[in-house]
């Protein structure tokens, strides 16, 4: 555990698995619980940034890398984060009675937040190259492990037609949408993906 680090360990970033206590966007950070167990682990939002979300939904599983401080531990570097457990089914009335294959199939299509008010639950995007609005509900966003969205964020989202338009079904970080046909990450290579 983190808090019985020798000298030498307290220098190197140790990887964690936990999930996370809470997350507050206009604080700008938010704290981390082991699985092991051991004191809270400070998430702030330039590290979460740096993974290309602003925001992560409470309860979220998520992996890090922290290193022990004499402020205390600190997350260094998000690895991995995972929606909350318990919430994968869509208990929306909008999505009632939608072919879950369809749902499934649906690709990851790069987009920007129109604007999101976390108070009324929903908010809009923008597919890239379309000017048609894209529902984005805060069910889904928390299913997909985040907490909010703010106006210009890139993300990229599944998105389907629903009973009232195009609606996401999926909201994820804007690397997400960065993948080559085969999986491979595009943005690894040297040229640019303008």
């Amino acid at each position: 555990m983190l808090n019985t680090m020798t000298d030498d360990e307290e220098k190197t970033p140790q990887r964690v698995i936990g999930r996370v206590k809470w997350f507050d966007p206009a604080k700008g950070f938010g704290f981390v619980v082991s699985d092991d167990g051991g004191p809270d682990i400070l998430l702030h939002a330039n590290v979460l940034r740096n993974f290309g979300q602003s925001s992560v939904a409470d309860s979220a599983g998520i992996e890090i890398e922290a290193l022990a401080t004499d402020r205390g531990i600190q997350a260094t570097t998000v690895l991995r984060i995972d929606p909350p457990e318990g919430e994968i089914t869509f208990g929306m009335e909008d999505f009632d009675g939608a072919d879950p294959e369809e749902l499934a199939a649906a690709e990851l299509e790069p987009s920007r937040v129109k604007w999101f008010d976390k108070s009324k639950g929903f908010g809009f995007a923008n597919v890239f190259g379309s000017a048609d609005d894209v529902f984005v509900h805060i069910e889904v966003l928390r299913r997909s492990g985040l907490a909010d969205l703010q106006p210009g964020e890139a993300v990229c989202l599944k998105v389907v037609n629903g009973k009232r338009g195009r609606m996401a079904v999926l909201v994820s970080s804007w690397e997400s949408a960065i993948l080559t046909e085969d999986g491979s990450n595009a943005g690894s290579d040297t040229g640019s993906a303008d």
